[in-house]
């Protein structure tokens, strides 16, 4: 067995891991970086970049349908080429990839192929596929744990690659079905479902709360529950599954998620490679009133969660324990040190409040490695985290909802105005809506901001700034948001606030 050591070694390459190795490298410290799979890890080769290319896509789809519909553009959508979707796809995976492993390259960084354990706080032992034999590393300056998460399953629903699916493998799986119902109707679910029934496919969104993205303020639930239904996608919230099973090919009359009803994007053409090749699933869902549900559809798609991944890692060897959800937790939040001195964690091995999002992943990935290089970088502020879901309509969130903001002794103001009241809301014609929760008055302190609508994923960072520097809805009323854009419903709200609605009044 060699033996190695170095400065810092961190365990995973996802976006937790691959950013404290770019940093930390940058910073002057050597760096070994143990990834068993890609670089890059889930959000780059099965969620984020892949999702949100398909999305993409989806849009695009939804945009022909519009352009005859609403516009007067007599455009049709002849077919869906399956495999020339998934080339671009892949090809944008495939750069981004090659993209990431030239940065560490270029930064010094030492990747390691193989599977890591703990041999000792911070001992790693990689076993190396291949005749590459097993190799140890010894870190002199600190462990970074960043192993990632998988999706949750539930008994009796293994994922087959086809008929029944999980987040990871969705978009991997064969042709476009007809039929898709969705377990979970968090931000994963909703997306998914959006993407669905803009190919064509009816759809079923079963959520055991009593409404979608439970998480974000029960505004944005309405909003999107709203803009889904009228697309032609069944709702179903407050709903569980009782069982559901794979099946022989769906009969013709069988009840089919959304059956009969026609959305945006929705054209009735052909597409190459489209449905599963016979067989599909049967569920037996439980709505909230009424008699239990008989569902059938070509694909259930599971996306209730996901579990920190840590098996095998054997997390004792160093002294460590995970919470009962198998959470590594950090003995300090504002360097994410466990309680073994050295050892830190990133990404989705946090529990809350980490959000478990790429995008707060790089952040930690920064505090950590700043803090190994012997520099004092500011903690992460999760409350300032923004929060997106890229379904049609998107939805964006910062800060603390009304209710939130309430049963956290707030006294709070708030004032709600609908895309729609804008020029731009009205050539979009999607509706939506922004939401601003602040302490009362002018000066009061900003404590949410909510969007609904196209686009606003590019408009939250806005909201972002106000909430992380304590601003208030006087503070952002006297900057001049640009006529016509979307952005403008959000300054028009601020102005309203602050007591100078011009378009809008308290």
């Amino acid at each position: 067995m060699s033996g190695n050591s170095t400065d810092v070694i961190v365990i995973g390459g996802g976006t937790g891991g691959y950013s404290t190795a770019l940093r930390a490298a940058h910073l002057g410290l050597g760096v070994t970086l143990v990834e068993r799979d890609l670089v890059g890890g889930t959000c780059l080769h099965r969620g984020c970049v892949p999702s949100k290319a398909m999305l993409h896509a989806a849009e695009l789809v939804d945009g022909v349908a519009e352009a005859r519909e609403r516009w007067g553009v007599k455009a049709t959508l002849d077919s869906v080429d399956w495999s020339a979707l998934v080339a671009t796809r892949d090809d944008i995976v495939s750069r981004n990839h090659k993209g990431v492993e030239g940065q560490l390259s270029a930064a010094g960084v030492t990747v390691v192929r193989g599977t890591a354990t703990l041999a000792g706080p911070r001992t790693v032992r990689v076993d190396v596929p291949g005749a590459g034999g097993t190799e140890l590393w010894t870190a002199r300056r600190g462990l970074v744990l960043a192993t990632g998460s998988r999706p949750r399953t539930l008994p009796g629903l293994e994922p087959t690659g086809e008929h029944l699916v999980t987040s990871d493998d969705a978009l991997f799986a064969p042709g476009l079905p007809r039929s898709v119902l969705v377990l979970g109707g968090g931000a994963i679910g909703v997306e998914y479902a959006s993407f669905h029934r803009s190919m064509g496919a009816e759809v079923t969104l079963v959520e055991a709360a009593e409404r979608l993205l439970p998480l974000e303020d029960a505004d944005v639930s309405r909003q999107l529950t709203r803009a889904l239904k009228k697309r032609g996608i069944t709702v179903l919230t407050g709903a569980r599954l009782l069982d559901a099973h794979l099946t022989g090919a769906p009969p013709a009359d069988a009840h089919r998620s959304g059956a009969g009803q026609t959305g945006a994007g929705q054209t009735g053409a052909g597409q190459t490679g489209a449905g599963a090749p016979g067989g599909g699933v049967a569920a037996r869902v439980q709505p909230a009133r009424g008699d239990a549900m008989l569902i059938t559809a070509e694909r259930l798609l599971v996306a209730v969660g996901r579990v920190p991944v840590t098996d095998g890692l054997n997390l004792a060897a160093a002294g460590l324990t995970t919470d009962e959800r198998g959470h590594v937790p950090p003995a300090d939040w504002a360097t994410l040190e466990t309680a073994v001195p050295g050892v830190y964690v990133v990404g989705d091995l946090l529990p809350p409040p980490s959000l478990g999002l790429a995008h707060a992943s790089f952040a930690e990935g920064l505090v950590v490695a700043e803090t190994l290089a012997g520099l004092a970088p500011r903690p992460v502020d999760y409350a300032a985290v923004p929060r997106v879901t890229y379904s049609s309509p998107q939805t964006a969130s910062v800060g603390l909802s009304e209710a939130a903001a309430k049963d956290a002794g707030h006294e709070v103001a708030v004032n709600m105005l609908p895309l729609t009241a804008t020029a731009k809301g009205m050539v979009h014609g999607q509706g939506g809506m922004v939401k601003v929760v602040a302490e009362p008055g002018p000066d009061g302190r900003v404590l949410g901001v909510h969007l609904v609508g196209p686009h606003v994923s590019e408009m939250i960072s806005e909201s972002q700034l106000a909430v992380a520097w304590d601003a208030s809805p006087a503070d952002i009323a006297q900057h001049i948001h640009p006529h016509p854009t979307l952005s403008e419903a959000v300054g028009e709200t601020f102005l309203t606030l602050a007591g100078r609605g011009l378009h809008q009044h308290a």
